[in-house]
């Protein structure tokens, strides 16, 4: 009970968002907020015998403890800090003011609230079209070996002779190849495979070894059928002096590894091979091609920790719903190495042509182009406005929830300014990480990559903003996986409508569209491509339905 004979005058402090605030009339503010203007006497003897049997002081009584149920019902009740309101509360501009005072904690409880009631918004445009699934046409993982493989097989992980060194360079996805064809020339050669050593990389200083990426027991288990996978030498080929190769030729054949590598085998017992990258032929008799996609789907898989934590950031881009996994290119050595400007600024574009100048070995791109006539070509990595203008012409919602794949922009998160703007649910591994988490993987590029590729390949839709071997990689493992959608963006074709300044909106999202129809995801035939890797179009090599079973 409040002290009778107290003349202060008191005010009630409550914490009241700015959506109640203007909601509620200036006389009902003054009625919660503003003890009644009594004289002195009256206040004295408010609190009597009488006042609590009196039907008004229930009938008050009731009515603030409703006001305060709703508010806590409305979720308003965790806000904790006591704003002191003026005497003239309705006053806007005073309330905002006393309103920013509320704790960013508190601030996004309250947007956490406002987000769940527009739920219903939410689910419409989750609905939209730009997560409908590819029809994947029935077809689903097919490896069932000839029976002259499974034959060869016996003699194959009996032989003791014969042991296959290789080291594999790059960044990670780059590594994963070169395992890839490692183990098939192991296969060719009818010998024991040496688990691949992983080159220190020499743009990111990454040490990890093979083990450290990739789950090695598993990897021997998967393959046990296949290939004798041994962590050493064994004791009898230890003073062996190994042959080193590194004249490989281009698209190598099974008969031409025979032919020049068998010989020094039966001779000294150990082959070294280095620079596998894109050596073996991409056509190949269909028992190794389905063996590729073994390796590549199958036994090629991430080392616990790894994948521990890439599944977690993964169930936390999940739990807020569908996702976009988009994979950026836009690291300064691709716009070097690319021969292409990243068009942020003129400042910029100069650091990229000086950096060019100063290497022109790293650049990869046909030199004899013009950076727009390799933009026209659909060579150049697309940068975060045209991304966005991709996304948007596509039917991509603005609540589309993105996870951004890759290192950090030449330019830093500036650069990704046109598309936070427009996609505001924008994150990556560090956003999602716990504090610490990442911290025992800060100085592995591969570790960080392989959490990338998990949490893309989990995605509802996957695109990335130029090619490279992740993204062939996981084009691969999304087909695998059942055709999910992969949006290969037809830079060639749709640019010149991008540079149409008189086109109207809906007429560029319907040509964008239309050409973006037959690159979703759907299956794509690798029948008469010689040039296409089976790990990045499965079928019909590795996958089949009723009408295609091998």
């Amino acid at each position: 009970m409040a002290k009778a004979k107290s003349t202060t005058k008191k005010v009630s402090k409550i914490s009241v968002p700015s959506q109640i605030i203007n909601s509620l009339s200036s006389s009902s503010l003054q009625s919660l907020l503003l003890s009644p203007k009594k004289s002195a006497k009256k206040k004295a003897n408010f609190f009597t015998f009488s006042t609590f049997t009196s039907p008004k002081f229930w009938l008050l009584f009731l009515f603030i403890f409703c006001i305060l149920g709703t508010l806590a019902l409305m979720g308003f009740s965790h806000i904790v800090p006591i704003i002191p309101f003026s005497p003239k509360p309705c006053l806007i501009s005073q309330n905002e003011e006393l309103i920013s005072s509320i704790s960013s904690v508190s601030v996004m409880k309250v947007v956490e609230e406002s987000e769940k009631n527009h739920g219903a918004f939410e689910k419409i445009e989750e609905e939209s079209e730009f997560w409908k699934q590819p029809d994947g046409m029935g077809f689903r993982p097919c490896l069932t070996f000839s029976r002259e493989y499974e034959k060869t097989s016996g003699f194959v992980l009996k032989d003791r002779s014969k042991y296959l060194m290789v080291v594999v360079s790059g960044g990670m996805n780059q590594q994963r190849n070169q395992i890839v064809d490692a183990v098939v020339i192991a296969r060719i050669l009818g010998a024991a495979l040496v688990v691949p050593i992983l080159q220190v990389n020499v743009i990111w200083g990454d040490e990890s070894e093979f083990s450290d990426i990739f789950d090695l027991e598993h990897f021997k288990r998967v393959l046990a059928d296949d290939v004798r996978v041994v962590s050493s030498l064994p004791s009898t080929h230890l003073m062996s002096r190994p042959v080193e190769e590194k004249r490989t030729p281009l698209h190598a054949s099974p008969q031409w590894i025979r032919q020049h590598y068998l010989r020094r085998f039966n001779r000294d017992g150990v082959l070294l091979l280095r620079g596998l990258d894109s050596r073996l032929a991409k056509d190949l008799p269909l028992d190794l091609q389905k063996l590729r996609c073994k390796v590549a789907f199958h036994a090629l898989r991430f080392a616990p920790q790894i994948l521990e934590l890439g599944n977690k950031i993964g169930e936390r881009m999940r739990s807020m719903g569908r996702y976009l996994a988009l994979h950026l290119r836009m690291e300064k050595d691709v716009w070097v190495r690319t021969g292409c400007l990243p068009g942020l600024s003129p400042e910029h574009d100069l650091v990229i042509n000086e950096e060019r100048k100063q290497r022109p070995e790293l650049l990869t791109a046909r030199s004899n182009m013009t950076y727009h006539e390799r933009k026209l070509a659909g060579l150049c990595p697309l940068n975060a406005m045209e991304v966005t203008r991709l996304l948007k012409a596509l039917g991509a919602p603005k609540s589309t929830r993105i996870y951004w794949a890759g290192g950090l922009p030449f330019g830093g998160k500036e650069a990704l300014l046109p598309l936070i703007k427009e996609f505001p649910h924008f994150y990556n591994k560090e956003d999602l990480a716990l504090h610490g988490e990442l911290e025992p993987f800060a100085n592995s590029s591969s570790v960080m990559a392989a959490i990338d590729y998990i949490v893309s390949e989990q995605s509802d839709v996957f695109m990335p903003s130029h090619g490279g071997n992740m993204g062939r990689a996981i084009q691969g493992h999304r087909a695998y996986a059942g055709h999910r959608k992969y949006i290969t963006p037809n830079k060639r074709q749709m640019l010149p409508y991008f540079l149409n300044s008189s086109l109207a909106k809906a007429e560029f999202n319907t040509i964008i569209k239309d050409l973006h129809r037959d690159s979703l995801g759907q299956p794509d035939f690798r029948t008469n491509k010689a040039d296409r890797d089976v790990t990045k179009y499965p079928v019909p090599a590795c996958m089949c339905n009723r009408t295609t079973a091998l």
